[in-house]
């Protein structure tokens, strides 16, 4: 479906084909997908649980979960076995949401929607900053805001489920006018 080049990481160049771009733009059209992805953002949930918390029909909510997990926008965890020992296949949502949705329409209202959510609860801080850096200086800041981010988030990888709370942070680091 995608023609890679190149590796991963800084520098690297996928190219998608006319297919598979066509079909993630499709995955990212409907708001009740950009909901699903929001709701599995914390925690993988099964989908019912998302039908319930959506107020989707169930029916309806498996064709969005597959058209998700299909186009790499939602990836299954390891069944768990639910009531009544029913086997039920938690989602969580990817990282290709953060790549794949900024040059969607869909992308800037959900991240508005995320933090106007959060700071109407009195749960959200932004900042926002100008500054001139030498090149020497902007990449001390880019390792220094990547190492901060890392440390933390290898925290969380022991840490229990009830132990804490989990936060999204986002930031960016561009040339000022881009």
């Amino acid at each position: 479906m995608s023609v890679e080049h190149g590796s991963e990481g800084a520098g690297s160049s996928i190219y998608l084909d006319d297919e598979t771009i066509a079909a993630r733009a499709r995955a990212l059209s409907s708001p009740v997908r950009w909901r699903v992805l929001r709701a599995c953002l914390d925690e993988a949930l099964t989908n019912k649980e998302l039908a319930d918390l959506l107020g989707v029909n169930p029916g309806s909510m498996l064709h969005h979960v597959r058209t998700l997990v299909a186009t790499g926008f939602l990836a299954a965890e390891e069944p768990r076995r639910g009531q009544r020992n029913a086997v039920e296949i938690p989602y969580r949502t990817t990282d290709l949401v953060w790549a794949a949705g900024r040059s969607s329409a869909g992308f800037g209202d959900f991240l508005l929607e995320e933090i106007e959510v959060a700071q109407a609860q009195g749960e959200a801080t932004a900042w926002r900053t100008l500054m001139r850096l030498s090149e020497d200086d902007h990449g001390e800041l880019r390792r220094r805001l990547e190492e901060l981010l890392d440390e933390f988030r290898t925290r969380d990888e022991g840490m229990d489920a009830d132990a804490g709370r989990s936060w999204s942070i986002v930031v960016s680091l561009r040339p000022h006018g881009a």
